[in-house]
Order: C-alpha cells, then sequence, then structure tokens
C-alpha cells in the first residue's frame, strides 16, 4: 500500500520560507516521478515543482523558479520542497503525489507537472502567506 505523508505546511509573512517533506512509503520501483502540487481555493490544482528518482531531474513551475528548490534523498525515500521568497499568491494546500515504473520519455516530461500524470496523492498540508 503506497502512502504519502506531508509536513512542513504553516503560516509566514511574505518574503519568509517553509519547508515541506514528503514521506514516501510502499513505492518499490527504483523509476519514480514525485511532484509537488498546490490548489489555492477556487482555483485548478497546479504543478509546482516534481523530481525523478534515479537521474535528479528537476521540473519547475515558472511561477516559482528560482524561489523554490525541490530535492529528494532516496535512502529517506523522503521528497523535500524549498519554498523561499514567499508570496501571498503561492498561499493553497500543497499536495505531495507520486507515480511509479516512469518511462522518462519526452512525452511523461511534457506532463510532469499535470496532475493526471500521477497515481498517488497524500492528504495535503496548508501554506499561508500572508502579512
Amino acid at each position: 500500500q503506497v502512502q504519502l505523508v506531508e509536513s512542513g505546511g504553516g503560516s509566514v509573512q511574505p518574503g519568509g520560507s517553509l519547508t515541506l517533506s514528503c514521506a514516501i512509503s510502499g513505492i518499490t520501483s527504483a523509476a519514480r516521478m514525485v511532484t509537488w502540487f498546490r490548489q489555492a481555493p477556487g482555483k485548478e490544482r497546479e504543478g509546482v515543482a516534481g523530481i525523478f528518482s534515479i537521474n535528479d531531474m528537476t521540473h519547475y513551475a515558472d511561477s516559482v523558479k528560482g524561489r523554490f528548490t525541490i530535492s529528494q534523498d532516496n535512502s529517506k525515500n523522503t521528497v523535500t520542497l524549498q519554498m523561499n521568497a514567499l508570496k501571498p499568491e503561492d498561499t493553497g494546500m500543497y499536495y505531495c503525489a507520486a507515480r511509479e515504473r516512469v518511462i522518462y520519455s519526452e512525452s511523461f516530461r511534457a506532463g510532469a507537472l499535470t496532475p493526471g500524470s500521477y497515481t498517488y496523492w497524500g492528504q495535503g498540508t496548508q501554506v499561508t502567506v500572508s502579512s
């Protein structure tokens, strides 16, 4: 049984930082893609940052490039999202999503930040950026 458990959300002022963690269990494939998504009230879920387990290749939404960094510790089965220079528009529920047995093809990479590309989801952790 695959489980994804997010932690690290909270409230922070604009310009502040937060670190989110996703603890992964039950995925046996070495070829795993893990991506963070977020969803604000009344808006669609959007991909924020993703990482491929085998070669550490990363994907970022344009809105977070230069501010967010995704990393992984495969020995601990965790994926971390370091979020700096947070803005009010970063507010939302942040979800960790995973897909196993990934063939890291051009077509997969094109949809790496698309919710439909993922099989497993965590319950989410709230991030609020407000003064």
